[in-house]
């Protein structure tokens, strides 16, 4: 059984690793840090865990108890404190799956225009391995991985869309890719902008001149060796509680037909994605995906236009957080990428 950690475990996010390991048959959960919660126990932030982690109580973040108490870590963390504590942790043999963005790129100059700060560990950001298993530059390297930065929600489902175009050499720029995300992806602490009665009932753009997940996805197209790739990523924040839509629109020549042979080879194996050629919907809902690690894709060709639309639904906490984590780790693990994950969506949700 390995020992587990889950550092910042009292959010939205930490919470979602939490529930998807009380079910894990080869990790323990063994010591869970919140700064506002310590001393309390875990139903305090989650009353949907009660019961689950019985005797357990969040504690104040100290790298002691973590070499000690731990075999691996996650970190749902902001980026300041990922930066402050892994570079210390991975000195040692221990894996650790880092949720924030402090490791997701390996352009500094990005970073600094992204983040607003100098990377201060530098030589990490080779050894990071990014960690969306389905794209297969990335899944060898997870398997003997020490630290994995686990991507963000809005990139995930973005890469999902294009990777199977850019690997069968059928891609063209510029690229577009509409998002359409929950209310969940701004965390649990509410601002003037995601406080519920200023979101309920309203559609609106945000970060329009250029999104921060958008150096994900330029960092996967060069190392599948696109040399310039043009994308722009415009997200909308719409009132539902979890769930990202992600709309991508190309223009090449390419039949509904070839789309679905080239992303169903591309896909064949990756027990998460579930593509929805020929269904009675084609076209993805994150309703349909909520609560699990799953992703739906479908797409559609406008003939006259030249224009390829692909959709992709995933949960921003599952397939889009935590359950990516716990997928990523369990293949560095050597366990099935399926374990404590392979749960069907409630319907209806």
């Amino acid at each position: 059984m390995v020992r587990v950690c889950v550092i910042g475990g009292s959010g939205y996010t930490g919470g979602e690793l939490l529930r998807y390991l009380a079910t894990h048959r080869e990790a323990e959960v063994t010591y869970i840090t919140s700064r506002e919660y310590a001393g309390k126990p875990i139903h305090f932030a989650h009353p949907n865990l009660r019961g689950f982690y019985r005797g357990a109580r969040f504690e104040a973040i100290n790298i002691d108890r973590i070499l000690k108490m731990c075999d691996a870590s996650f970190f749902a963390t902001p980026l300041e404190v990922s930066l402050e504590y892994i570079p210390k942790i991975v000195e040692t043999d221990m894996k650790v799956v880092d949720l924030s963005p402090a490791f997701r790129l390996k352009d500094l100059g990005a970073f600094k225009h992204y983040y607003e700060l100098e990377h201060p560990a530098p030589d990490l950001l080779e050894k990071a391995v990014y960690g969306l298993p389905e794209i297969h530059v990335y899944r060898e390297r997870l398997r003997n991985s020490q630290l994995i930065a686990s991507p963000g929600c809005n990139a995930t489902a973005s890469i999902l869309s294009i990777y199977p175009l850019a690997y069968s050499r059928k891609i063209s720029y510029p690229i577009t890719i509409d998002i359409k995300a929950g209310s969940s992806e701004a965390g649990s602490k509410p601002t003037p902008w995601d406080h519920h009665p200023e979101r309920a009932g309203s559609v609106r753009p945000y970060s329009p001149r250029g999104h921060r997940h958008v150096a994900e996805v330029i960092r996967v197209l060069r190392d599948l060796g696109e040399e310039s790739p043009k994308v722009s990523i415009v997200p909308h924040a719409i009132p539902i509680v979890r769930g990202v839509l992600s709309s991508t629109h190309l223009y090449i020549e390419i039949s509904e037909e070839e789309l679905a042979r080239i992303f169903v080879e591309r896909y064949m194996g990756s027990p998460f994605i579930r593509i929805l050629y020929g269904a009675p919907n084609p076209y993805p809902d994150p309703k349909n995906v909520v609560g699990t690690n799953l992703a739906d894709l479908g797409f559609a060709a406008e003939k006259e236009a030249g224009r390829v639309s692909i959709f992709v639904a995933i949960d921003n906490l599952g397939k889009g957080a935590a359950g990516q984590a716990l997928q990523a780790f369990n293949i560095a693990m050597g366990f099935d990428e399926r374990e404590g994950l392979w749960i069907p969506p409630p319907r209806p949700a």
